[in-house]
């Protein structure tokens, strides 16, 4: 019986694929081919070089808020190999963890490298071959066996069973290497960015951070709250990256150009903003209004606001006129900005797009062409927001892909 199996891609889901593979068949002879000089590099700097590794999904009302592609096939996923098995397996393996107030999982060491150690120790220790410095450029489709060609054209392979695991491409060009086996993609385009505004009005503001803010763009149904970071270029922080995930190609089509609303006050509509600016008044009718504002703002960025309503810093609450008290409240929960770019450095760890969910059984992560198939990770379209779900999807879609395995007959 023939197993030799070939895991191109050495990133979380490929090493874990490989580990829960290695852990059911011993005898099986499993390979991971990985194009970069070592492996789990993305994982590595993950998180700050914590690593986020899962989230407890306690705050998740639906997969949909967290995965805004793939969310069904996780779901399915999750059940079998959720957060808890996650957090299980690492504690198992001497991993001890912490979950912070925003539900996110990393190592107590808060140091991603002890992740990356016992993945590899793991390998190492149940025999798991590693090739590095080794891309494949073309898949020949089975017959009987997969061909792999690398990207060193005197390097030739072939295996009778394949997992593909090379996580996200951020241009269609990425998954040239898989044109051989035909199947059905989405094209690529990048997520989790952070927002250039045009002649940023925040550089004053650089660093200035306020908890929930509800972001939207103007005429879409997009739209995003958290925590929002202000920057010299425009907008970051978890709200400005979980709405670059749910927009990710609406944003693209359109040239990363759009019309971006801010509701400095969350979820508050015009009625509650009016009742907050009465309050203001009330309790401080003689004070200016420069000097008294409510709890959620920090007093640059007070000013800036009233700056944006054009209210003097010098007016009191009780003589501000109802045509600027109205400015107040229409800048409070619509402030408009333009976004013109996605922050240019490279910084984006996540796509969207890849093979498309059709071509496989989601299930057991298996091709629908070819049995001997199996794909898991972020080459799928499944992408998440942050706070750990995207390692979890790498997590769960790798061990489902391994459980099928491992129970894959071959001739």
């Amino acid at each position: 019986m023939n197993k030799h199996i070939a895991i191109i891609g050495g990133g979380a889901a490929g090493c874990f694929c490989a580990i829960q593979i290695k852990e059911r068949m011993p005898e099986a002879e499993v390979h991971i081919y990985e194009s970069h000089s070592r492996l789990l590099a993305k994982v590595a700097i993950t998180g700050g070089g914590r690593c986020n590794l899962t989230n407890t999904f306690r705050q998740v009302g639906s997969l949909k808020e967290v995965y805004p592609r793939g969310e069904k096939l996780m779901h399915r996923a999750l059940l079998t190999f959720g957060s808890a098995q996650t957090c299980e397996w690492f504690e198992n393996h001497g991993v001890r963890l912490v979950a912070q107030k925003d539900e996110c999982v990393f190592p107590a060491s808060q140091d991603a490298m002890e992740i990356v150690k016992t993945l590899q120790d793991t390998m190492l220790r149940l025999g798991v071959h590693i090739h590095l410095r080794s891309k494949v450029t073309k898949i020949d489709a089975p017959s009987p066996n997969f061909t792999l060609h690398f990207s060193n054209t005197d390097h030739i392979t072939s295996c009778s069973l394949l997992v593909i695991t090379t996580g996200g491409h951020p241009s269609p060009s990425g998954l040239d290497y898989i044109v051989p086996l035909g199947l059905q993609t989405v094209s690529p385009v990048p997520s989790l960015y952070t927002l250039t505004i045009k002649a940023s009005p925040f550089a004053m503001l650089m660093g200035t951070v306020i908890d929930n803010v509800s972001l939207s763009l103007a005429g879409t149904k997009f739209r995003s709250n958290g925590t929002l970071l202000l920057t010299h270029w425009g907008i970051s922080g978890p709200a400005a990256l979980k709405l670059s995930s749910y927009a990710a190609r609406h944003l693209h089509d359109n040239g990363y150009r759009a019309p971006l609303v801010i509701n400095w006050l969350g979820s508050a509509n015009v009625v509650e903003a009016e009742r907050i600016i009465q309050e203001q008044a009330q309790g401080n009718p003689q004070k200016f209004v420069s000097t008294t504002y409510p709890t959620p703002f920090t007093h640059k960025l007070w000013l800036f606001l009233l700056e944006r309503a054009t209210i003097p810093s010098t007016q009191r609450w009780n003589s501000l006129p109802q045509r600027l008290t109205n400015r107040l409240i229409s800048i409070l929960t619509a402030d408009t900005y333009m976004i013109v770019a996605k922050y240019p450095h490279k910084e984006e760890f996540v796509t969207c797009g890849g093979v498309s969910l059709k071509e496989i059984n989601p299930n057991t992560m298996q091709s629908r062409k070819y049995a001997n198939l199996y794909l898991a990770g972020e080459v799928l379209d499944i992408d998440a927001i942050t706070g750990g779900f995207n390692l979890q999807a790498a997590w769960s879609t790798a061990y489902v892909a391994a459980h099928n395995i491992s129970s894959y007959k071959q001739s």
